[in-house]
Formats: structure tokens, sequence, C-alpha cells
């Protein structure tokens, strides 16, 4: 099982903590990561880019001139996109870009991103000495951590208030950003050189972790079976009834033809009568 280093705020180790190897030890799927970064790349675009066509630009509601006889070229309407101030051919209208991606994928490419990250990760036991959101105290935290010229992303968990004052005090800090862990993303991890974050937040990561690969697990379906057997037995107790009213009317067939036969006796006798 891999672990990691806890360090305090100046530097110094302090104990180890152990990684889920479910996230931190995989091969990260490089494929997987790619179609993540592009899906949230596509997500993040507006779309909302819009141009008029010759069919919503105001005026044109008469030709210009005649067909004929003028010397210049035949014009139909002022709102050709020929013409200066006319539509537009072909211009962007307001559309969707975003691409959906199975949950299975997702959770997969983020834990690529991480295992990527994995020899990059920088653990701290907590921020609680940080005592004010001062720009100027982070800043010396991050120069006794050695990370002042990388790019660092600080996940937290903001559960305590030093969370917070770590967010206020980190916010003017330049190639630094501050999530939440539960807003983890691919492009993040990616872009940043180091992941900076403390012990706690990092036991629910793989906790988080943990839990999605134990509900994707296959399960035994024997019980779901016996279901099956006993819905295919009641059709055949169906069946019996079924025959005995087909035999019925067969049955009833010979006295039906022996009273229409007694039927036409007695009219032939009458009418020999008369």
């Amino acid at each position: 099982m891999t672990s990691a280093q806890v360090v305090d705020l100046k530097g110094k180790k302090l104990s180890e903590i152990q990684l889920a190897d479910e996230v931190f030890a995989i091969e990260p799927n490089m494929g997987v990561l790619h179609t993540a970064l592009v899906r949230q790349l596509a997500n993040a675009r507006r779309g909302n880019a819009s141009t008029k066509t010759r069919s919503e630009v105001s005026g044109g509601g008469r030709k210009p001139w005649r067909q004929k006889g003028t010397g210049r070229a035949r014009a139909g309407s002022i709102r050709s996109p020929l013409w200066a101030g006319g539509g537009v051919t072909f211009g962007p209208k307001p559309r969707d870009y975003s691409i959906s991606m199975p949950k299975k994928m997702r959770v997969l490419a983020l834990k690529s991103a991480l295992a990527a990250r994995a020899e990059n990760l920088v653990v701290v036991q907590d921020f609680d000495n940080l005592k004010e959101a001062k720009t100027k105290q982070f800043h010396q935290v991050l120069k006794d951590l050695g990370l002042c010229d990388k790019k660092v992303l600080v996940v937290l968990d903001y559960a305590c208030d030093a969370c917070k004052r770590v967010e206020l005090a980190a916010r003017n800090i330049e190639n630094l950003k501050v999530i939440r862990s539960s807003n983890l993303n691919v492009k993040d991890l990616l872009h940043h050189d180091v992941v900076l974050t403390n012990a706690r937040t990092l036991e629910a990561i793989n906790d988080r972790f943990k839990k999605s690969t134990e509900e994707g697990a296959p399960e035994k379906v024997k019980a779901a079976k016996a279901p099956k057997a006993e819905k295919a037995a009641e059709p055949k107790a169906e069946k019996a009834p079924a025959k005995e009213k087909a035999a019925a009317p067969k049955k009833a067939a010979p006295k039906k033809a022996a009273a229409e036969e007694g039927a036409k006796k007695t009219t032939r006798s009458t009418k020999k009568d008369a």
C-alpha cells in the first residue's frame, strides 16, 4: 500500500498516511483522461454567440431598384449578405456544446488524474497554525514547503475555520487555486504541478473513492433466477382449463346437429300434409 509523508507548516516530517491503492496506485488511463478533459473544456463553453440572418435584419421590404435598365447589378433586398449591414451567412447561433460521459468513466478519469499526481502530493497535518487570513503568512508557508515557484492546487474539505482562512489568504497568490474536495476535477489536477492538502481531506478522498469502487463491484444474482422458474411453471397450469373449454364445444356439436335434423323432418312432414 502506498503512503505519503505528513508534514507541518514548516516542512518538518511528522508521520505517514496511507493512500488508497484503488486511487493512487493505479496506472493512469490516458485515453479516458483525454476524453474527460475534452468534455470538461467543452462543457465550460457558454455557446451564446448569435448573429442575424437576412430574415432577422431590419429593413429591405422593397426592391432597391428595378431589375433591368439601370446598368447596375440586380438586387432584390438590402438585407442581402452581400450588402453592408445585411444578414450574416452561416453565422454562429446559440448552441449547446456539452458532451456526455458515463459515470464510471468520469470516476476512472478522476482516479487517473490523482494517480498521476501521487508523487507531487504534499500533505500537511492541518492549517490551524495559520491564525490570520493574511497573504503574507500563507506565502511564508509556501516558502517553507518549497512551493513558491510552482503551480499549487490547494484541496480543502472546509470542515473547520482554518480552511476559510486559507482561502482568504491564498486568493491573491499567483499560480495558486483553492477548491473543495467535492469539486475535484481533471483539468485542475493536470494543470497544477503540486496538490497541497491536509490529512483530514486526504482521508475523505480515500473514503469517497473506496465507496465508489465497492458500489461498482459485481454482485451475485442467483436469488433473482428463482422467480423466473416460478413464472415459467405458471402457464403450464393455466393450459389445462383451456383444453377443457376447447373440448366442451366439440361435445355439444352432435346435439346441435341432431336438433337441426329433427327440425328439418318436421318441416318436411308439414309440407306433405299441406
